[in-house]
């Protein structure tokens, strides 16, 4: 009998080839995010003008100028965040961003303080937005540069553009897994 040696090379390939694929069978599938959809250069500078508008636009304001608001955009599409002490700020701010030029639609998370903070509320509230932002930051799976991290009273409000609904649910996780977060407050919309 004689051996053929590409036929041993054949079956030794072939037997490499289905070991390979039974070792990934006991393995959860794993996740893939999507990529965020496209924005141009001139989307984003666009945006960074919206944002820049919004900003000047509230300082100036004798009702809001004193607050902590963020503002994001993404493709004329606003989301403000932070805590005022009443809906009238609220209602101003929303309609001081709504006046800018380009601004397709404003997003409302902003929130009511309630009661004052104290000094000790303050430096306990920055050390868990500073955790939450370690966190966020130390996880493959989120962009954390696309989200914004406030705390009031140990409520955790997030926001900002994410790419999928799992980054969503991921970013909400770990804020609320967070030491010293009482609640999170979830403001994020996924990219359009």
């Amino acid at each position: 009998m004689t051996s053929r040696p590409h036929t041993t090379l054949f079956a030794g390939a072939l037997a490499a080839w289905a070991a390979l694929s039974l070792a990934g069978c006991g393995k959860p599938p794993e996740t893939v995010t999507p990529p965020a959809p496209e924005i141009t250069v001139g989307a984003q500078v666009d945006d960074a003008v919206i944002t820049s508008g919004i900003k000047s636009a509230l300082v100036s304001d004798p009702l809001v100028k004193g607050f902590d608001l963020q503002v994001e955009t993404r493709k004329g599409v606003v989301q403000l965040s932070g805590f005022v002490d009443s809906r009238a700020q609220i209602d101003r701010a929303l309609a001081l961003a709504r006046a800018v030029p380009g601004v397709t639609e404003v997003e409302n998370s902003v929130s009511l303080k309630g009661k004052p903070s104290t000094a000790a509320t303050k430096i306990d509230d920055a050390t868990v937005t500073g955790r939450v932002k370690t966190a966020l930051l130390a996880d493959p799976d989120i962009r954390s540069f696309d989200i914004s991290v406030l705390t009031h009273k140990s409520v955790v409000q997030l926001t900002g553009f994410v790419n999928s609904q799992a980054q969503i649910d991921r970013a909400v996780r770990i804020a609320a897994a967070t030491e010293g977060a009482s609640s999170v407050k979830n403001g994020l919309l996924i990219k359009q």
